[in-house]
């Protein structure tokens, strides 16, 4: 049989993360490929605790279809969760339940992005967005990170020349760089937006794992209106219940919804109730600071073992919070190269092409920190070292 797909199959890339996992499956190799939370952290008997209570005490309703905006309690959760941490006042009433922040992006690409649409993105950007996004053949413009945040000079001149639908930014702990806006940079680049009528897709993945600094105010503090915010459980409860939320103004809160209920009607209803009853039972802010210690502990062991055993003329990113920390290599380097060379070290990362809609980054790469421990840090890194040296001599 000849099968016909959508056009839009042959512009959407494979998620490359995810076929780098199926090479690091082999136990002896350390993989700083993958953007996984460290399994150690999950708090396993509090979620069956929580499942216990709720198939205990309301298991019929917990086990029937829902509304598509979620389970009020958690979204009422979310929503004093956001005045406490950033002093921004969100209504839960505009706050829905998703399969996990990368649903999220496919409802938001359903309901702004037209074939041609130009996007503003980070470059480099995360690549969940760029791959859920090229679902609907927009035109990536991207704006260059700087160390504190996007370049808003290049972003004026984005926003005047292509007037794009929306631009799509991780403001905390930036997947792939480590790298968060600063203050300063958050107020610049809501003043530029809000000189135009672009929406700010803000994701906020990683905002609750800062372990330096203080927490800062979102960019959709500054910019009424005009912010979309996206969160997940994943990184402080457990990524494989896939729980995440999107808060939005009225007006594409309402059509965000009604792509919900096309898509699969409300997301699962029961892990909706055991993670708000986890979160009734458990204090969230004691958790939360012990996976900022792990997460602090991990982070400075492998820039410890970095600095100690890389060649001179590499760069890295310092983080203050998050899973990630971005290497940079001369110009002419191929990271792509020492990828193969690595996995016969029995070490493993990503490249950093995927991150770039036009395909350049390729004397850089991602690591991810958190889901290893530190004798599998310091081997690691010692292994990524020597194949390094051993692709600079090549």
């Amino acid at each position: 049989m000849k099968y016909r797909f959508a056009s839009r199959m042959e512009k959407t890339p494979r998620s490359f993360i995810r076929e780098i996992l199926k090479v690091t499956e082999d136990p002896k190799i350390i993989s700083f490929a993958g953007g996984l939370p460290n399994p150690a952290l999950f708090p396993v008997e509090g979620l069956i605790e929580a499942a216990r209570d709720v198939l205990t005490e309301d298991a019929t309703s917990a086990l029937q279809y829902s509304t598509t905006e979620g389970y009020l309690p958690l979204r009422e959760f979310i929503a004093k969760r956001y005045l406490k941490r950033t002093g921004l006042s969100v209504s839960p009433e505009h706050i829905l339940i998703t399969n996990g922040s990368q649903q999220c992006l496919d409802l938001i690409g359903k309901v702004l992005i037209d074939p041609g649409d130009p996007v503003a993105i980070e470059r480099p950007g995360y690549l969940g967005a760029i791959q859920a996004f090229s679902l609907y053949e927009p035109q990536f413009v991207e704006v260059p990170l700087l160390e504190d945040g996007p370049d808003t000079h290049v972003l004026s001149q984005v926003l005047d020349t292509y007037s794009p639908t929306l631009f799509y930014g991780v403001t905390n702990f930036q997947n792939p760089t480590g790298i968060s806006y600063s203050g300063e940079k958050r107020r610049e680049v809501a003043r530029v937006l809000s000189e135009y009528d672009t929406l700010f897709i803000e994701d906020d993945a990683y905002g609750e794992l800062r372990f330096r600094g203080d927490d800062l105010p979102l960019v959709s503090n500054y910019l009424p209106g005009q912010g979309v915010i996206t969160g997940s459980f994943s990184k402080i409860i457990a990524p494989g219940m896939r729980m995440g939320w999107i808060t939005a103004p009225p007006e594409v809160f309402a059509q965000v919804v009604t792509a919900k209920q096309a898509s699969d009607l409300h997301s699962n209803y029961l892990t909706q109730r055991i993670i708000y009853q986890f979160l009734a039972n458990n204090d969230i802010d004691q958790h939360i600071r012990h996976i900022r210690e792990v997460y602090r502990y991990q982070r400075d062991i492998m820039v410890r073992i970095i600095e100690e055993t890389f060649p001179p003329g590499i760069t890295i990113t310092r983080p203050d919070g998050g899973m990630f920390l971005w290497v940079s290599f001369p110009p002419g380097f191929s990271t792509m190269d020492l990828f193969h060379t690595a996995i016969k070290e029995n070490v493993a990362f990503v490249p950093g092409n995927p991150f770039y809609t036009d395909g350049s980054g390729s004397n850089t790469m991602r690591l991810n920190y958190s889901n290893s421990d530190e004798e599998q840090i310091v081997e690691g890194i010692t292994r990524l070292s020597k194949a390094i040296r051993r692709t600079l001599k090549d």
